[in-house]
């Protein structure tokens, strides 16, 4: 025959009292900087480019994206900027408004330098250059604007579906 099942006993915790006096209670989630400015991406190198959005709708990118997929409508030498990021602090973006121009500074991938992901034209090293032209070339094939050309704005739902009385039903 078979026994019955018995749960095992409780266990009761014990925690030292001198658990609690460690560390400084009153500065519990305070954060504490170092002092002086602290200087990122140092020793990389760099990179200033034009970026211009072309298109009619803000543009804003962030600081680890990958500058040579970014949003069709901008306007810039993407051959130039494969393999480089927006050389700002972590966590932030610069933000281009339609019709707006601005010059910014790159700097390339650290690490195991690969780009994934984000509108899929690279997805391999940053440090070959047959993925490099394949890259172009597929960021050419998608409409991508480069250096000096212009994004094909749609037309507006209004102006495309109005009905302006020339046509007859």
């Amino acid at each position: 025959m078979s026994k019955k099942f018995t749960r095992p006993p409780v266990p009761q915790s014990i925690v030292p009292s001198e658990a609690f006096d460690v560390g400084e209670p009153k500065k519990c989630s305070a954060i504490d900087f170092a002092p002086g400015d602290i200087e990122i991406n140092t020793g990389r190198p760099t990179l200033e480019l034009v970026l211009v959005n072309t298109g009619d709708r803000p543009v804003q990118i962030g600081a680890h994206y990958h500058i040579a997929e970014c949003n069709r409508a901008m306007a810039l030498d993407r051959e130039a900027a494969f393999g480089m990021r927006l050389d700002i602090p972590s966590g932030t973006a610069v933000r281009f408004e339609p019709g707006q121009s601005r010059k910014v500074q790159l700097t390339t991938y650290v690490g195991r330098e690969v780009a994934y992901g984000m509108n899929n034209m690279t997805n391999g090293t940053l440090r070959s250059d047959i993925i490099k032209e394949q890259t172009v070339r597929r960021l050419r094939e998608n409409g991508y604007c480069f250096e000096g050309e212009r994004y094909k704005v749609r037309q507006k739902p209004d102006d495309r579906f109005a009905d302006h009385g020339d046509k007859k039903r």
